[in-house]
Protein backbone atom coordinates (compact mmCIF):
# COMPACT_ATOMS: atom_id res chain seq x y z
CA UNK A 1 0.00 0.00 0.00
CA UNK A 2 0.88 3.40 -0.77
CA UNK A 3 2.39 5.61 1.97
CA UNK A 4 0.52 9.00 2.47
CA UNK A 5 3.29 11.81 2.96
CA UNK A 6 2.43 14.23 5.49
CA UNK A 7 5.39 15.91 5.15
CA UNK A 8 4.59 18.22 8.88
CA UNK A 9 4.30 15.10 10.49
CA UNK A 10 7.55 13.46 9.17
CA UNK A 11 9.64 16.54 10.06
CA UNK A 12 8.44 16.88 13.25
CA UNK A 13 9.26 13.33 14.13
CA UNK A 14 12.93 13.97 13.24
CA UNK A 15 13.12 16.90 15.24
CA UNK A 16 11.97 15.14 18.23
CA UNK A 17 14.91 12.39 17.73
CA UNK A 18 13.11 9.44 15.92
CA UNK A 19 14.32 7.25 13.28
CA UNK A 20 12.23 7.37 9.83
CA UNK A 21 11.04 3.89 8.36
CA UNK A 22 12.57 3.58 5.11
CA UNK A 23 9.52 3.73 3.05
CA UNK A 24 8.17 7.05 4.51
CA UNK A 25 11.48 8.49 4.38
CA UNK A 26 11.47 7.68 0.66
CA UNK A 27 8.15 8.65 -0.06
CA UNK A 28 9.11 11.79 1.52
CA UNK A 29 12.82 12.26 -0.91
CA UNK A 30 10.36 11.14 -3.90
CA UNK A 31 7.69 14.36 -2.62
CA UNK A 32 10.65 16.43 -2.81
CA UNK A 33 11.66 15.68 -6.40
CA UNK A 34 7.91 15.49 -7.66
CA UNK A 35 7.24 19.12 -5.82
CA UNK A 36 4.56 17.75 -3.03
CA UNK A 37 7.57 18.48 -0.55
CA UNK A 38 8.69 22.68 -0.27
CA UNK A 39 11.74 23.59 -0.35
CA UNK A 40 11.39 25.14 3.12
CA UNK A 41 10.30 21.76 4.25
CA UNK A 42 13.25 19.89 2.78
CA UNK A 43 15.30 22.64 4.64
CA UNK A 44 13.58 21.52 8.37
CA UNK A 45 13.86 18.02 7.38
CA UNK A 46 17.63 18.56 6.79
CA UNK A 47 18.59 21.02 9.95
CA UNK A 48 16.31 18.63 12.02
CA UNK A 49 18.47 15.23 10.85
CA UNK A 50 21.92 17.64 11.33
CA UNK A 51 20.51 18.65 15.12
CA UNK A 52 18.69 15.24 15.76
CA UNK A 53 21.00 12.88 13.67
CA UNK A 54 20.39 10.56 10.90
CA UNK A 55 21.21 6.35 11.66
CA UNK A 56 23.06 4.28 9.51
CA UNK A 57 19.28 2.88 7.77
CA UNK A 58 18.05 6.36 7.51
CA UNK A 59 22.31 6.91 5.35
CA UNK A 60 21.65 3.78 3.28
CA UNK A 61 17.71 5.02 2.13
CA UNK A 62 19.27 8.40 0.99
CA UNK A 63 21.76 6.32 -0.66
CA UNK A 64 19.63 4.75 -2.15
CA UNK A 65 17.33 7.94 -3.62
CA UNK A 66 20.08 9.79 -4.58
CA UNK A 67 21.58 6.81 -6.88
CA UNK A 68 17.70 6.15 -8.18
CA UNK A 69 16.59 9.63 -9.00
CA UNK A 70 19.52 9.68 -12.24
CA UNK A 71 21.64 7.53 -14.02
CA UNK A 72 23.42 4.25 -13.47
CA UNK A 73 27.34 3.97 -15.27
CA UNK A 74 26.83 0.69 -17.16
CA UNK A 75 30.36 -1.31 -16.86
CA UNK A 76 29.09 -4.44 -18.33
CA UNK A 77 31.06 -3.51 -20.98
CA UNK A 78 34.64 -3.84 -19.16
CA UNK A 79 36.31 -6.81 -19.23
CA UNK A 80 38.27 -6.72 -15.97
CA UNK A 81 37.45 -6.41 -12.61
CA UNK A 82 36.61 -2.46 -11.74
CA UNK A 83 37.79 -0.08 -9.14
CA UNK A 84 36.64 3.27 -8.50
CA UNK A 85 38.80 5.42 -5.58
CA UNK A 86 37.69 8.56 -3.92
CA UNK A 87 39.11 11.49 -1.62
CA UNK A 88 37.34 13.69 0.60
CA UNK A 89 39.05 16.48 -0.25
CA UNK A 90 42.65 17.93 1.27
CA UNK A 91 45.85 19.91 -0.05
CA UNK A 92 48.60 19.14 -2.16
CA UNK A 93 46.13 15.96 -2.88
CA UNK A 94 46.31 14.44 -6.22
CA UNK A 95 46.64 10.61 -5.81
CA UNK A 96 44.28 9.51 -8.36
CA UNK A 97 46.65 10.49 -11.13
CA UNK A 98 49.19 7.95 -9.22
CA UNK A 99 46.84 5.65 -7.97
CA UNK A 100 44.65 5.12 -11.15
CA UNK A 101 48.01 4.12 -13.70
CA UNK A 102 49.06 1.86 -10.74
CA UNK A 103 45.64 0.08 -10.73
CA UNK A 104 45.78 0.11 -14.50
CA UNK A 105 48.90 -1.75 -14.88
CA UNK A 106 47.79 -4.10 -12.24
CA UNK A 107 44.84 -5.31 -14.31
CA UNK A 108 42.07 -3.43 -12.67
CA UNK A 109 39.98 -1.24 -14.86
CA UNK A 110 39.31 2.50 -13.49
CA UNK A 111 36.63 4.53 -15.28
CA UNK A 112 36.41 7.42 -12.62
CA UNK A 113 34.15 10.19 -13.03
CA UNK A 114 35.70 13.20 -11.03
CA UNK A 115 34.96 16.94 -10.02
CA UNK A 116 36.36 20.25 -10.00
CA UNK A 117 37.58 22.09 -7.17
CA UNK A 118 35.77 24.50 -4.57
CA UNK A 119 36.93 26.81 -2.06
CA UNK A 120 40.66 25.44 -0.70
CA UNK A 121 40.47 21.82 -2.09
CA UNK A 122 41.58 21.08 -5.38
CA UNK A 123 39.70 19.31 -8.21
CA UNK A 124 41.30 16.12 -10.48
CA UNK A 125 39.61 17.60 -13.85
CA UNK A 126 40.94 21.12 -13.23
CA UNK A 127 44.37 19.49 -12.99
CA UNK A 128 44.31 17.35 -15.61
CA UNK A 129 42.73 19.61 -18.01
CA UNK A 130 46.45 22.27 -16.91
CA UNK A 131 47.49 19.37 -19.51
CA UNK A 132 47.57 21.21 -22.48
CA UNK A 133 44.81 19.90 -24.76
CA UNK A 134 43.42 17.35 -22.17
CA UNK A 135 39.84 16.38 -23.20
CA UNK A 136 37.44 15.46 -20.06
CA UNK A 137 34.20 15.23 -21.41
CA UNK A 138 33.75 11.26 -22.92
CA UNK A 139 30.82 10.05 -23.24
CA UNK A 140 29.83 6.37 -21.96
CA UNK A 141 30.78 4.93 -25.26
CA UNK A 142 34.00 6.38 -25.34
CA UNK A 143 34.49 6.07 -21.53
CA UNK A 144 33.91 2.21 -21.99
CA UNK A 145 36.01 1.70 -24.79
CA UNK A 146 39.42 3.98 -23.65
CA UNK A 147 38.96 1.70 -20.28
CA UNK A 148 38.90 -1.73 -21.90
CA UNK A 149 41.91 -0.66 -24.34
CA UNK A 150 44.18 1.06 -21.77
CA UNK A 151 42.53 0.25 -18.20
CA UNK A 152 41.95 3.67 -17.45
CA UNK A 153 39.86 6.94 -18.01
CA UNK A 154 39.26 9.71 -15.71
CA UNK A 155 36.33 12.02 -16.93
CA UNK A 156 33.77 14.24 -16.18
CA UNK A 157 30.57 12.96 -14.26
CA UNK A 158 27.53 13.49 -16.56
CA UNK A 159 24.81 15.91 -14.91
CA UNK A 160 22.06 13.33 -15.11
CA UNK A 161 24.16 11.31 -12.17
CA UNK A 162 22.97 11.20 -8.75
CA UNK A 163 21.05 14.91 -10.07
CA UNK A 164 18.72 14.47 -6.30
CA UNK A 165 21.97 14.54 -4.38
CA UNK A 166 23.43 18.18 -6.38
CA UNK A 167 19.87 19.49 -5.72
CA UNK A 168 20.10 18.65 -1.83
CA UNK A 169 23.61 19.95 -1.75
CA UNK A 170 22.57 23.01 -3.01
CA UNK A 171 20.39 23.45 -0.33
CA UNK A 172 22.48 22.23 2.58
CA UNK A 173 24.92 24.29 1.35
CA UNK A 174 22.88 27.74 1.68
CA UNK A 175 21.21 26.41 5.26
CA UNK A 176 24.32 25.66 7.13
CA UNK A 177 23.12 21.55 6.78
CA UNK A 178 26.03 20.44 5.44
CA UNK A 179 27.86 18.35 8.41
CA UNK A 180 26.17 15.52 8.61
CA UNK A 181 27.76 12.17 8.91
CA UNK A 182 24.88 10.39 7.04
CA UNK A 183 24.45 13.26 4.33
CA UNK A 184 28.00 13.32 3.88
CA UNK A 185 28.19 9.55 3.06
CA UNK A 186 24.95 9.20 1.15
CA UNK A 187 26.37 12.28 -0.81
CA UNK A 188 29.81 10.24 -1.36
CA UNK A 189 28.80 6.47 -1.92
CA UNK A 190 25.67 7.26 -4.02
CA UNK A 191 28.27 9.14 -6.33
CA UNK A 192 30.26 5.86 -6.78
CA UNK A 193 27.75 3.63 -6.38
CA UNK A 194 26.14 5.02 -9.23
CA UNK A 195 29.72 4.85 -11.24
CA UNK A 196 29.40 1.13 -11.63
CA UNK A 197 32.42 -0.02 -10.29
CA UNK A 198 32.70 -3.41 -8.15
CA UNK A 199 35.27 -1.95 -5.66
CA UNK A 200 35.84 0.98 -3.70
CA UNK A 201 38.37 2.34 -1.87
CA UNK A 202 38.14 5.92 -0.01
CA UNK A 203 40.45 8.06 0.99
CA UNK A 204 38.87 10.08 4.11
CA UNK A 205 40.91 13.43 5.19
CA UNK A 206 41.14 14.61 8.91
CA UNK A 207 42.65 17.58 9.86
CA UNK A 208 42.63 21.39 9.83
CA UNK A 209 43.09 21.31 5.75
CA UNK A 210 40.46 18.65 5.58
CA UNK A 211 36.10 18.59 6.09
CA UNK A 212 36.16 16.21 8.72
CA UNK A 213 38.35 17.59 11.54
CA UNK A 214 39.64 14.79 13.77
CA UNK A 215 40.71 11.18 13.08
CA UNK A 216 37.97 10.29 15.11
CA UNK A 217 35.37 12.04 13.14
CA UNK A 218 36.84 10.77 10.11
CA UNK A 219 36.85 7.02 11.21
CA UNK A 220 33.45 7.58 12.18
CA UNK A 221 32.48 8.68 8.47
CA UNK A 222 34.42 6.24 6.74
CA UNK A 223 32.70 3.28 8.47
CA UNK A 224 29.64 4.54 7.68
CA UNK A 225 30.56 4.99 4.31
CA UNK A 226 32.09 1.23 4.11
CA UNK A 227 29.09 -0.15 5.14
CA UNK A 228 26.83 1.32 2.95
CA UNK A 229 29.16 0.18 0.30
CA UNK A 230 28.91 -3.33 1.44
CA UNK A 231 25.62 -2.95 1.82
CA UNK A 232 25.28 -2.25 -1.97
CA UNK A 233 27.17 -5.54 -3.01
CA UNK A 234 30.37 -3.47 -3.30
CA UNK A 235 33.62 -4.47 -2.08
CA UNK A 236 34.32 -1.45 0.06
CA UNK A 237 37.69 0.03 2.14
CA UNK A 238 38.56 2.85 3.09
CA UNK A 239 41.90 4.78 4.62
CA UNK A 240 41.89 7.61 7.69
CA UNK A 241 44.77 9.66 6.56
CA UNK A 242 46.24 12.83 7.79
CA UNK A 243 45.44 16.44 6.19
CA UNK A 244 46.79 18.93 8.79
CA UNK A 245 49.59 19.67 6.37
CA UNK A 246 49.98 19.80 2.46
CA UNK A 247 49.75 15.80 1.84
CA UNK A 248 53.07 17.12 -1.29
CA UNK A 249 54.91 20.00 -1.67
CA UNK A 250 52.83 21.19 -4.20
CA UNK A 251 49.62 22.98 -4.32
CA UNK A 252 48.23 24.36 -7.62
CA UNK A 253 47.33 22.73 -10.71
CA UNK A 254 49.79 22.55 -12.95
CA UNK A 255 52.14 22.02 -9.61
CA UNK A 256 50.46 19.02 -8.68
CA UNK A 257 50.43 17.53 -11.89
CA UNK A 258 54.06 18.26 -11.99
CA UNK A 259 54.98 16.49 -8.41
CA UNK A 260 52.39 13.31 -9.76
CA UNK A 261 54.20 12.38 -12.75
CA UNK A 262 57.83 13.35 -10.81
CA UNK A 263 56.28 10.22 -8.88
CA UNK A 264 55.76 8.56 -11.97
CA UNK A 265 58.68 8.78 -13.92
CA UNK A 266 61.00 7.89 -10.59
CA UNK A 267 61.99 11.24 -10.22
CA UNK A 268 60.31 11.12 -7.02
CA UNK A 269 61.06 8.25 -4.46
CA UNK A 270 59.92 8.76 -1.51
CA UNK A 271 58.21 11.59 0.35
CA UNK A 272 54.13 11.05 2.23
CA UNK A 273 52.47 11.50 -1.17
CA UNK A 274 53.86 8.72 -2.89
CA UNK A 275 53.44 6.49 0.23
CA UNK A 276 50.33 7.08 0.33
CA UNK A 277 49.75 6.39 -3.50
CA UNK A 278 50.90 2.98 -3.09
CA UNK A 279 48.54 2.44 0.06
CA UNK A 280 45.54 3.50 -1.29
CA UNK A 281 46.63 1.32 -4.72
CA UNK A 282 47.32 -1.43 -2.35
CA UNK A 283 44.22 -1.41 -0.46
CA UNK A 284 42.15 -1.43 -3.84
CA UNK A 285 43.80 -4.06 -5.41
CA UNK A 286 43.42 -6.56 -2.28
CA UNK A 287 39.84 -5.38 -2.36
CA UNK A 288 39.77 -6.74 -5.85
CA UNK A 289 41.36 -9.78 -5.81
CA UNK A 290 43.92 -8.86 -8.16
CA UNK A 291 47.35 -9.55 -6.72
CA UNK A 292 48.14 -11.81 -3.64
CA UNK A 293 50.63 -9.18 -2.28
CA UNK A 294 48.90 -6.22 -3.19
CA UNK A 295 51.68 -3.67 -1.87
CA UNK A 296 54.35 -5.48 -3.89
CA UNK A 297 52.23 -5.04 -7.13
CA UNK A 298 51.87 -1.90 -6.61
CA UNK A 299 55.46 -0.85 -5.60
CA UNK A 300 56.73 -2.91 -8.65
CA UNK A 301 54.12 -1.11 -11.16
CA UNK A 302 55.41 2.12 -10.31
CA UNK A 303 58.97 1.08 -10.29
CA UNK A 304 59.17 -0.47 -13.78
CA UNK A 305 57.25 1.87 -15.62
CA UNK A 306 54.39 0.78 -16.20
CA UNK A 307 51.71 2.84 -14.39
CA UNK A 308 53.41 5.61 -16.09
CA UNK A 309 53.09 3.94 -19.38
CA UNK A 310 49.39 3.87 -18.32
CA UNK A 311 49.43 7.30 -17.67
CA UNK A 312 50.66 8.65 -20.81
CA UNK A 313 48.13 6.58 -22.67
CA UNK A 314 45.61 8.03 -21.00
CA UNK A 315 46.86 11.84 -21.65
CA UNK A 316 46.88 10.72 -25.25
CA UNK A 317 44.04 9.15 -25.71
CA UNK A 318 41.93 12.55 -23.91
CA UNK A 319 43.90 14.71 -26.32
CA UNK A 320 46.66 15.95 -24.06
CA UNK A 321 50.24 16.10 -24.63
CA UNK A 322 51.32 12.78 -24.13
CA UNK A 323 55.10 14.68 -23.14
CA UNK A 324 53.90 15.61 -19.61
CA UNK A 325 55.62 12.65 -18.00
CA UNK A 326 59.22 12.94 -19.62
CA UNK A 327 59.37 16.45 -20.16
CA UNK A 328 56.88 18.20 -17.62
CA UNK A 329 58.25 21.49 -17.72
CA UNK A 330 58.44 22.07 -21.14
CA UNK A 331 54.42 20.56 -21.56
CA UNK A 332 52.77 22.42 -18.20
CA UNK A 333 52.24 26.28 -17.57
CA UNK A 334 54.96 27.45 -15.55
CA UNK A 335 53.94 31.15 -13.22
CA UNK A 336 55.75 34.25 -14.77
CA UNK A 337 56.77 35.05 -10.75
CA UNK A 338 58.10 32.81 -8.53
CA UNK A 339 59.77 34.18 -5.08
CA UNK A 340 60.77 32.69 -2.14
CA UNK A 341 59.85 32.07 1.09
CA UNK A 342 62.74 32.39 3.57
CA UNK A 343 61.73 32.64 7.80
CA UNK A 344 64.78 31.94 9.12
CA UNK A 345 66.03 29.34 11.90
CA UNK A 346 63.70 27.23 14.04
CA UNK A 347 61.39 24.25 14.36
CA UNK A 348 58.34 24.08 11.76
CA UNK A 349 55.25 24.16 14.19
CA UNK A 350 51.92 22.79 13.50
CA UNK A 351 50.64 24.29 9.85
CA UNK A 352 47.38 26.02 8.92
CA UNK A 353 46.84 23.53 6.20
CA UNK A 354 43.37 25.04 5.11
CA UNK A 355 44.78 28.33 4.89
CA UNK A 356 47.76 27.64 2.30
CA UNK A 357 45.07 26.21 0.13
CA UNK A 358 42.94 29.27 0.68
CA UNK A 359 46.36 31.02 -0.36
CA UNK A 360 47.02 28.59 -3.42
CA UNK A 361 43.31 29.84 -4.29
CA UNK A 362 43.27 33.41 -3.62
CA UNK A 363 46.48 33.36 -6.49
CA UNK A 364 44.19 32.07 -8.85
CA UNK A 365 44.34 28.32 -8.37
CA UNK A 366 40.79 27.41 -6.88
CA UNK A 367 37.46 28.78 -7.26
CA UNK A 368 35.45 30.42 -4.41
CA UNK A 369 32.25 30.30 -6.72
CA UNK A 370 31.66 27.55 -9.29
CA UNK A 371 32.03 30.09 -12.39
CA UNK A 372 35.16 31.17 -11.57
CA UNK A 373 37.87 30.76 -14.20
CA UNK A 374 41.30 29.65 -12.67
CA UNK A 375 44.96 29.48 -13.68
CA UNK A 376 46.61 26.81 -13.72
CA UNK A 377 50.16 27.90 -13.22
CA UNK A 378 49.97 29.92 -9.84
CA UNK A 379 50.28 27.72 -6.55
CA UNK A 380 52.59 27.19 -3.44
CA UNK A 381 55.09 25.10 -3.40
CA UNK A 382 56.02 23.96 0.56
CA UNK A 383 59.64 22.07 0.53
CA UNK A 384 59.47 22.05 4.75
CA UNK A 385 56.72 19.37 6.62
CA UNK A 386 55.78 19.97 10.82
CA UNK A 387 59.00 19.00 13.03
CA UNK A 388 61.29 19.86 10.48
CA UNK A 389 64.40 21.89 11.68
CA UNK A 390 65.42 24.68 9.32
CA UNK A 391 68.54 27.05 9.57
CA UNK A 392 68.55 30.75 8.56
CA UNK A 393 68.19 30.98 4.33
CA UNK A 394 66.43 27.56 4.12
CA UNK A 395 64.16 27.86 1.29
CA UNK A 396 60.53 26.82 3.31
CA UNK A 397 58.59 27.48 0.50
CA UNK A 398 57.89 29.07 -2.67
CA UNK A 399 54.85 31.44 -4.37
CA UNK A 400 54.24 30.83 -8.06
CA UNK A 401 52.12 34.02 -8.88
CA UNK A 402 50.84 36.01 -12.11
CA UNK A 403 52.25 39.28 -10.58
CA UNK A 404 54.40 40.60 -8.03
CA UNK A 405 51.88 41.76 -6.05
CA UNK A 406 50.42 38.81 -5.79
CA UNK A 407 53.49 37.34 -4.77
CA UNK A 408 53.92 39.75 -2.06
CA UNK A 409 50.69 39.03 -0.97
CA UNK A 410 51.12 35.63 -0.31
CA UNK A 411 54.65 35.94 1.14
CA UNK A 412 52.97 38.01 3.68
CA UNK A 413 50.30 35.07 4.77
CA UNK A 414 53.06 32.58 4.69
CA UNK A 415 54.22 33.39 8.44
CA UNK A 416 50.84 32.70 9.76
CA UNK A 417 50.32 29.27 8.00
CA UNK A 418 53.73 28.19 8.31
CA UNK A 419 55.13 29.20 12.18
CA UNK A 420 58.65 28.93 12.47
CA UNK A 421 60.64 28.86 16.16
CA UNK A 422 60.94 27.01 18.87
CA UNK A 423 58.51 24.83 18.50
CA UNK A 424 58.46 20.69 19.91
CA UNK A 425 55.38 19.29 17.80
CA UNK A 426 54.70 15.63 17.17
CA UNK A 427 55.40 14.27 13.41
CA UNK A 428 51.47 13.55 12.55
CA UNK A 429 51.21 10.00 11.23
CA UNK A 430 50.01 9.57 7.56
CA UNK A 431 47.22 6.71 8.06
CA UNK A 432 45.68 7.11 11.56
CA UNK A 433 43.15 4.26 10.43
CA UNK A 434 42.53 0.99 7.45
CA UNK A 435 38.82 0.28 7.88
CA UNK A 436 37.40 -2.93 5.72
CA UNK A 437 40.56 -3.97 3.98
CA UNK A 438 43.46 -5.91 4.60
CA UNK A 439 46.73 -4.89 2.74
Amino acid sequence: MPVRLHAPTVIARKRDGESIEPEVLRAFLDGYLSGEVAEEQMSAFLMAGVLRGLDEDEAVVLTDAYVASGAVVDLSALTGPTVDKHSTGGVGDTCTLVVAPILAACGAQVAKLSGRGLGHTGGTLDKLESIPGFRVDLDPDELAAQVNRIGLAVAAATRDLVPLDKRLYALRDVTGTVPSPALIAASVMSKKIAGGADTIVLDVKAGNGAFMQTAAEAGDLARLCVRIGRARGRATAALVTDMSQPLAANIGNALEVRHAVDVLSGRVTDGRFRTLCLELAATALHGAGCSDDPMQAAITALESGSAAERFTAMVTAQHGDGDVVERPAAVLPEAPVIRDWRPGAGRIGLVDCRGLGEVAGGLGAGRSRKDDVIDPAVGLQVLGSIGDTVTDGDVVAMVHARTDDDAQWALEQLSRMIPVGEHDVPVPTLVHERIGGDT
